[in-house]
């Protein structure tokens, strides 16, 4: 197993995050597995990696908290080995709403994890990865939603919201660094087939959706995993700035 360095995905403990970071180990990264809740989910996933020959630790920390943001960092490095990677995955929906329903702390608690917390995650990346900051460069892949796209009207436009808001932010961020030997793209997932849709109360979302999906399936986890690990690979070394949609034809 080729050594790639220390790879941070935060929200690791379950869904896409969860399978990501499973992949992750499996191409050689050293995997920090981070989670808010879900702690013997995320342990579990880091003693799979660990089981299969890789290296991996879970690393608890809010990214809706800057400290806890700066502490994951450090426990990352201190116990894996200095940053080449991040996939900012955490995220919340703030739950099923139309706008004229919406509380502000709906709105707030979900752009503070969505959009602050993958900024200040990668503004701690970009600290340590840089070349013009004495780093040896890396990758960052967020994760956005084809929600950005269509709006999710009458379900939570506030998510999209802070979805399109993540577009934005990465091919900004990517044109600043792109001399600094980072690469900044997203992939915006269509309809997965995760928790995701019953945690919000709707077990039955995905199937009362299939037929706007052209090839009339959900994705899998993995399917998503695949396309992030690619990103950060020296595969797509030219691709910076993109948006990859993954959502079968949606």
């Amino acid at each position: 197993m080729q050594e790639t360095g220390t790879l941070i995905v935060t929200g690791a403990s379950r869904g896409i995050g969860a399978a990501i970071a499973r992949l992750a180990g499996q191409r050689g990264y050293s995997v920090a597995v981070n989670y808010s809740r879900g702690e013997s989910e995320a342990k579990q996933i880091a003693a799979e990696i660990t089981a299969s020959g890789g290296r991996a630790r879970a690393i608890h920390a809010d990214v809706s908290q800057e400290n806890q943001i700066l502490e994951l960092f450090r426990a990352a490095e201190h116990e894996l080995g200095p940053i080449k990677a991040l996939v900012n995955n955490a995220g919340v929906t703030g739950g099923f709403a139309r706008v004229e329903n919406l509380t502000a702390e709906a709105i707030e608690s979900t752009f503070v994890v969505n959009v602050t917390g993958s900024i200040l995650c990668s503004r701690e990346a970009v600290r340590r990865m840089s070349t013009k900051r004495g780093g040896s460069g890396g990758a960052i892949v967020n994760i956005s939603s084809i929600a950005a796209r269509t709006g999710a009207a009458g379900e939570w436009v506030h998510y999209a919201a802070s979805k399109g808001a993540i577009d934005t932010f990465t091919v900004g961020l990517a044109r600043e660094v792109a001399t600094e030997g980072i690469r900044v793209n997203a992939v915006k997932p269509g309809l997965v087939d995760t928790e995701i849709h019953a945690a919000n109360g709707e077990p039955e979302r995905l199937q009362r959706l299939m037929g706007t999906i052209p090839m009339n399936r959900p994705g899998q986890p993995n399917e998503i995993a695949e396309a992030v690990l690619w990103l950060l690979s020296p595969a797509a070394s030219y691709v910076t700035g993109s948006i990859l949609e993954i959502g079968g034809g949606r």
